[in-house]
């Protein structure tokens, strides 16, 4: 981990900001590329993409805010840490899907297509995001003694994030990575492959609920916040609703591709 890329003393420049801003730029080059390819407008397009940018950041704080609403009822102060936190992913993915639907008829673009062409590079920009937590050392693992565990090392990762030092822990950030490179490769490939509009958009919700769901388990932080008594986390119910959504859609495109 590394949570400071450069210190001048006076000013620090965090690396999980350099790592999101490259996310988001390759993210928004591959999207045009791809939709170039495709003939659609890819300058459009990442206009359009640039505001669902925008709101994922707004959602992804909203959500850490409120899993963990009684420590910021606790210590108010402390919202001032949100502002140099990434937040929730899956809070960003809703409130961009939501901005996605109130912009589509400004853009005048089709929902399906254009959420097919840009959940492959959704997935490459949350891969290098997760590289990125996995130097500033939040969305830690759990407790691990396999051999591929990894132990937390810098302190300024411990006094701003909690981030427990010297404890072989799960590589949780580099399990998403992989997972969502994958995704990627995956997207990129059934895009190609010009399917019904809506197929490569389920697929991704199908796919990622349950990757999701799953890795949840080898978690270790609890700033993701907790439902069903402790039971599952906030991420793991949105990633069950994400499965349910994307198997519904994936009906619903081969009912309406047989009438």
């Amino acid at each position: 981990m590394h949570p400071i890329l450069i210190d001048f003393g006076f000013f620090q420049l965090p690396t999980y900001g350099v790592l999101l801003a490259t996310a988001v730029v390759l993210a928004l080059w591959t999207l045009r590329l791809r939709a170039d390819h495709a003939g659609m407008d890819g300058t459009h397009l990442v206009d359009f993409a640039l505001w669902l940018v925008i709101w994922a950041l707004v959602g992804a704080k909203l959500l850490l805010i409120f899993v963990e609403l009684p420590r910021y009822l606790r210590d108010p102060a402390s919202l001032v840490g949100v502002l140099r936190a990434g937040g929730v992913f899956l809070g960003g993915f809703i409130a961009a899907v939501v901005a996605a639907v109130v912009l589509l008829r400004r853009y005048k673009l089709s929902a399906l297509s254009t959420f097919d062409v840009i959940v492959p590079s959704l997935a490459l920009g949350h891969t290098i995001g997760r590289i990125g937590c996995l130097m500033a050392g939040c969305c830690w693992g759990a407790a691990c003694d396999l051999p591929w565990a990894i132990t937390y090392t810098d302190p300024v990762a411990a006094e701003r994030l909690g981030t427990p030092l010297f404890r072989p822990v799960h590589p949780f950030p580099i399990y998403e990575a992989l997972f969502n490179f994958g995704l990627y490769l995956l997207l990129a490939a059934l895009f190609k492959r010009r399917l019904a509009a809506g197929r490569v958009f389920a697929t991704y919700l199908v796919l990622y609920g349950i990757g999701r769901f799953l890795l949840e388990w080898t978690r270790g932080d609890a700033m993701r916040g907790f439902v069903l008594g402790g039971i599952l986390s906030t991420s793991q119910l949105i990633s069950l609703g994400l499965i349910v959504v994307g198997v519904g859609l994936h009906l619903w495109i081969s009912r309406r591709g047989r009438t």
